[in-house]
């Protein structure tokens, strides 16, 4: 079924055209409403069709219709821990066993074939729009939008927030600002190196000793495998991470988690911020190697 989106006009923009309110009011982007114009009732006034020169009154309904839009990912029934949804967004809890995306190691197995056997069942477009991705091994809190709008508008405000468990003693807290690079295009490894992207991390100790520490952490760039580099470029990598360290006891995933993610909801306005909680096993390593 396709979104339905209505607007009522305010006093602010009496007699104002109807692009001045979808650019501003409703921050529709000028990508998606000029692709609106090209549909039928893609933009109407009081249910009717309406030219984004017209003008507006005071108590208009104005509407955006987004069309359905289905993507090619194969729908694959399986378990998916979701934390919330609604007709413009879900915010889903990932295992950190499970990819995002089918690529030639990972068919029918990963989150965006749960997530279209679910959006299908409930009749919503299946187009798979993560905004930001995890890594395989990475778990907690990914937020998919549900139409194009949704996907323009959460990254302009989304915040993340990490924990990372890593070998050996950090600082209380430090940034990380160090390029990073991928030296061979058909592998996914990266290091850091001059040649690479900027990148910066920051991190903020919660607890650890001198074999392993528990960080919070909050990236201002999101480069592939961000966290995990720069960690290990300290030789701190984390623990589990058979990439750029080892999974000396065969976890089987890296200890990264996205604990936290805020964002202005794209048709609300409200304040959003859901959390996930550590998955066991990262839960039990904490109790039992990070004593203070």
């Amino acid at each position: 079924m396709a979104r339905k989106i209505e607007y009522i006009i305010d006093e602010e923009y009496d007699g104002k055209k109807v692009k001045n309110y979808l650019r501003g009011k409703a921050k529709i982007s000028a990508r998606l409403m000029n692709s609106l114009k090209t549909y039928e009732n893609g933009i109407t006034l009081n249910g009717e069709h309406i030219r984004t020169i017209d003008t507006l009154k005071a108590g208009d309904v104005l509407a955006v219709n987004l069309p359905d839009k289905f993507g090619e990912i194969e729908p694959i029934e399986m378990p998916l821990d979701i934390i919330y949804e609604d007709d413009d967004v879900i915010v889903i809890n990932k295992s950190p066993f499970i990819a995002m995306h089918p690529t030639h190691n990972h068919q029918g197995d990963t989150l965006a074939n749960a997530l279209t056997y679910h959006l299908q069942k409930e009749g919503k477009p299946t187009v798979f729009r993560a905004v930001g991705r995890l890594d395989k091994g990475t778990s907690g809190v990914v937020v998919c939008a549900l139409n194009s709008h949704a996907a323009a508008r959460i990254p302009v405000s989304s915040e993340k927030e990490y924990y990372a468990v890593v070998n050996g003693k950090t600082d209380d807290s430090g940034s990380i600002e160090a390029p990073i690079y991928r030296p061979d295009p058909m592998k996914t490894i990266r290091c850091v190196d001059p040649r690479g992207d900027y990148a910066l991390t920051h991190y903020k100790k919660i607890k650890g000793n001198d074999k392993y520490s528990l960080v919070q952490v909050r990236i201002e760039t999101g480069r592939t495998h961000q966290i995990r580099v720069h960690f290990a470029s300290l030789g701190m990598p984390l623990v589990g991470d058979s990439l750029y360290g080892e999974d000396e006891f065969s976890f089987g995933h890296q200890f990264l988690h996205c604990k936290k993610v805020s964002f202005i909801h794209p048709v609300t306005g409200e304040n959003m911020t859901f959390e996930a909680d550590l998955p066991n096993d990262v839960k039990q390593f904490i109790n039992n190697n990070l004593c203070e």
